[in-house]
Parts: structure tokens; sequence; C-alpha cells
């Protein structure tokens, strides 16, 4: 599986062309979904299997922390972007082929759920995932947090937090870790492994024992 985390040349074109008011439509080439930001950075798709591992064992194991005071507007998210769109455009624009604009807005496309494999071809009914779910960042030390920085979790575009999925799939893992739910497709457990990782690495989130067994068993995948 390629990395998902690559932004063509294609893209920033599409974007300097929405910018002068046009429909666009651009299809990256790739047929796989990804994570980039505003630096392209942040990318877990070059790194290794050990480097996740070694990753993994330096995060804090712990006991989930509870939900007490946990809502999702403690999480602002959609941020605007500019230009009349939000970060959730943006991820659409990312990960999506054939990907057409109204100004700055994903009004058609195609996107492959990197959960199930299924296929979408309006933008209104692709959902956007937070990798590691909001609730299960409250649990591991997010709710220690300021409401600034949780907003720069929920639209942190410089990680593979946000990913472009089906509703379906995204509805089942609800705010689940890997411990009690994997990707339907077992080809992206390795990735999925090392996105989770990368994300509680860089925000310094804690895991649990069950947490933590279940990404190494993941990551055997790869």
């Amino acid at each position: 599986m390629p990395p998902r985390f690559a932004l063509p040349l294609a893209a920033a074109l599409l974007t300097l062309t929405a910018a002068a008011g046009c429909d666009v439509a651009v299809d990256d080439g790739s047929g796989s979904p990804g994570t980039n930001s505003t630096s392209d950075s942040g990318s877990s798709g070059g790194q290794s299997a050990g480097d996740a591992n070694a990753q993994l064992d330096k995060l804090i194991v712990a006991k989930e922390s509870s939900m007490s005071g946990y809502s999702r507007e403690k999480f602002p998210h959609w941020r605007s972007a500019g230009s009349n769109c939000d970060t959730r455009d943006k991820v659409l624009q990312r990960d999506g082929t054939k990907v057409k604009l109204s100004g700055c807005n994903v009004v058609a496309g195609t996107w492959t759920s990197f959960y199930d494999g299924d296929k979408i071809t309006d933008p209104s009914k692709v959902d956007i995932d937070h990798m590691v779910p909001l609730a299960n960042a409250w649990r591991s030390g997010a709710a220690k947090w300021d409401t600034d920085k949780r907003g720069d979790f929920a639209n942190d575009l410089n990680d593979p937090q946000l990913i472009a999925v089906s509703a379906s799939s995204n509805r089942s893992k609800g705010d689940q870790d890997p411990s009690t739910w994997k990707p339907e497709l077992s080809s992206s457990w390795c990735e999925y492994a090392k996105d989770w990782i990368s994300v509680k690495t860089t925000w310094k989130l804690t895991v649990t024992d069950k947490e933590k067994t279940a990404l190494d068993d993941m990551l055997r995948k790869c």
C-alpha cells in the first residue's frame, strides 16, 4: 500500500485555480486516502514497523481516565481554512480523486474508505474520522488540556489524525481503541497501528495495556 500522506502537485495547482473562482476537477492518480498539512508534513507513511514499535514502547501505559466532563464541544471543529472552506474540506480535497471544487468547497469526487474499501462518490456521505477518537483522547490525557489545545488536536492536519472514511465504518469504530475495534480490511492494520501510535506519540497521550498489546499485534501485519 503506498504512503497515504503525499500531496500531489496537482492538488496544489487545484487550490490555486480554485482561488480564481473556477470549478476544477483533478485526479491525483493515487486512489488511496492520505493526510498532509499546509506544511505537507506529519506523514507516518514512511515510518517502519520498527520505528513504530520503538515509539509504542515509549508511550506511557495507564488506565483510562473517566469520561466525566467530556463533550465534543470541548474539541472545537471544524476550523475555518479560509476562502469559505474548513478543515473538513481540506481533508476531502486531500483524500479524494477527481475532486471537483466550487470555490473552496468540495462538490464531487471519489473517496476510497481506508477502513473497509467502500467507494463513495458523494462528498456529503463521506465521514472525516479522528484516528484517535476525541473521547479516547479525553480518557488518555486530553481532559487536562485547555480548549485551544483540544481544538488543535481535533483539526490536526500535520499528523495522521484525520482521514476520510465511510460513515458506516466510522460509526462502527465510535470511540473504541484497537483492542476492541480494527478496520474491516486487515491489509490496513499495519498503517492503522502506525498512525495511531504516531498521533498518541505526538500528543503525548497514554495507552492501556490491552491497547498496547493490540497495536503490537497489528504491527506484525507490516
